[in-house]
């Protein structure tokens, strides 16, 4: 009978361990698609789909972006660089192309001001889903379509969807504060 009994104590010791780490494997996705919304969505279809990946990358990336020292603009910095956007936007009426070259330079100078290491695109876009996952999105968007003005392919239309999408990140950046420089 003891053995019968230390038997049946292993198995409900394992069932009760799957349980635990599904609850909290369930627990973890739930935080990650709160946390990072529409980007949560993104790295499930760069990762074909696998959860359990797209999850690890998403940790690590936060985790990578937690040893950045991102810090928030002087008031100063941010007087400037509203003054440098009014600037794109009205120049979008007379050279568009022009504006969406001059729009894409001022966002990296914002978030080279903040901090953010200026790598390729995606690492920058990679870096900015960690603080502002609402955002991102629309800087791909407006990536996407500056590389469609480069090939010729990107209608008026197109170049003022750009403007806006550019502006939604430039506003995030510009009054996402942080209370102190992160080490």
């Amino acid at each position: 009978m003891s053995t019968l009994f230390v038997v049946i104590l292993i198995v409900a010791i394992l069932i009760a361990a799957g349980l635990a780490w599904y609850g909290w494997q369930r627990s973890r996705t739930k935080t990650l698609r709160a946390r990072y919304g529409p980007e949560y969505d993104h790295a499930l279809g760069e990762y074909g789909g696998n959860r359990q990946k797209a999850e690890r990358v998403l940790a690590a990336r936060k985790e990578r972006v937690e040893k950045i020292p991102i810090r928030s603009l002087s008031e100063l910095e941010r007087d400037q660089f509203t003054e440098q956007w009014h600037r794109v936007q009205s120049q979008f009426v007379d050279d568009p192309p022009g504006s969406i070259r001059e729009a894409d330079k001022l966002v990296c100078g914002v978030m080279e001001a903040r901090g953010y290491p200026m790598s390729d695109f995606e690492h920058r876009a990679e870096d900015l889903s960690v603080d502002h996952p609402r955002v991102v999105r629309n800087y791909r968007a407006a990536h996407d379509i500056a590389q469609r003005l480069e090939e010729n392919q990107a209608t008026t239309e197109d170049l003022r969807q750009a403007v806006v999408y550019y502006r939604d990140l430039f506003d995030e950046l510009l009054e996402a504060h942080v209370t102190e420089v992160r080490r």
